[in-house]
């Protein structure tokens, strides 16, 4: 039985197993977070569910839309309202030409990942970290621990491995790997491969407010790149998220702004991103919110994808990558889709 390895799992990694759960192979998944679904995050807090990575998830991609018209299907929901813009000045203008389905779940976008876990045949070890690569031979060894067990420590061979984290993370791993003399050329050009992608840093904010109001917009993006605000939508247009008469508007403020106060006190984020805010709404009710929920990305969005042409050189070394970063599009259904396409290649050479 092929044996393949599979190095996070967010919708990349998770998409790569499931499009091989019909053939005849043995699939572990490793994550080191408790959670799967990377990006496709969900909160909870006082009745409310919300999405505090991913907004939403396109259904744009035939083998995507596919997913979600099946064994997806289950409990997804439209997201109400047009995405609008505003600029650097601040001035909203209604629309964006994005007609495009915003698919979440009323649980929230986790559901997702834990379906795509579901639906699989791997065995998903979550809380657990790659320590370390090693190519012995014609095969492949994964060093692991897990995090809630430093003793609970060892390593799998695999047939074929495939890598999935953010570019800056798989091209440590691959530095840091245990090659033979002939592949060190071929490591050399995947590791510049993976470095030369660039992320932008985000922070995702949650504030709530007792009171709502109507507005004719879900989202507000940020048009020209040139405003503190990225991303302002209300959760609310999303069915079964937040109880009726209340309001949470989830916050990302721009790459720059994330990046100089990535390390501020969550209390120091939630009151200077609510001000940004209420300015940019003209609404003095949202300078006070109830609570609020600060959620931190190193490692969000690739500012381009990685050269797919070195990249297909690592099946020399069966070696296979995945992940928005690939796709060159910082997009949870970018990931899936690549995932996919990267499974379905795998299904196909074993």
């Amino acid at each position: 039985m092929t044996r393949i390895a599979v190095v996070g799992a967010g919708a990349a990694g998770l998409g790569a197993a499931y499009a091989l759960r019909d053939i005849d192979a043995e699939v572990t998944v490793f994550e080191r977070r408790e959670a799967v679904g990377g990006r496709a995050a969900t909160h909870r807090r006082d009745d409310c569910t919300y999405d505090v990575g991913a907004n939403y998830c396109k259904d744009d991609d035939e083998r995507v839309r596919d997913l979600f018209a099946g064994e997806l299907a289950d409990g997804l929901v439209d997201t109400e309202g047009p995405v609008w813009t505003f600029d650097a000045d601040g001035d909203i203008s209604e629309g964006r030409g994005d007609d495009a389905r915003k698919l979440t779940y009323g649980d929230g976008l986790a559901t997702l990942g834990e379906r795509l876990r579901e639906t699989s045949d791997a065995t998903v070890r979550t809380e657990t970290e790659v320590t370390g690569l090693a190519r012995d031979a014609d095969e492949w060894r994964v060093e692991f621990e897990s995090a809630d067990d430093p003793l609970a420590a060892g390593d799998i061979r695999a047939d074929a491995l495939v890598l999935t984290p953010p570019a800056p993370a798989t091209a440590y791993l691959l530095d840091r790997a245990d090659w033979d003399g002939t592949d060190d050329s071929l490591r050399a050009d995947l590791v510049e491969a993976a470095a030369d992608v660039s992320y932008r840093t985000l922070l995702s904010v949650a504030l709530h407010y007792p009171q709502r109001t109507d507005l004719p917009y879900y989202a507000l993006v940020n048009s020209d790149k040139n405003h503190e605000l990225g991303w302002v939508s209300r959760e609310e247009c999303k069915p079964g998220h937040v109880p009726e008469g209340e309001s949470l508007l989830v916050v990302q403020p721009s790459p720059e702004w994330s990046r100089h106060r990535y390390d501020d006190a969550d209390d120091e984020i939630a009151v200077q991103a609510a001000d940004l805010t209420a300015e940019l709404l003209g609404d003095p009710d949202r300078y006070q919110f109830d609570w609020a929920d600060v959620v931190r990305w190193r490692d969000a969005l690739p500012d381009s994808g990685a050269d797919a042409d070195v990249l297909d050189r690592g099946t020399d070394a069966d070696l296979f990558f995945a992940g928005d970063w690939v796709a060159g599009e910082g997009r949870v259904h970018a990931a899936l889709r690549s995932g996919l396409e990267t499974g379905e290649r795998i299904a196909e050479r074993y």
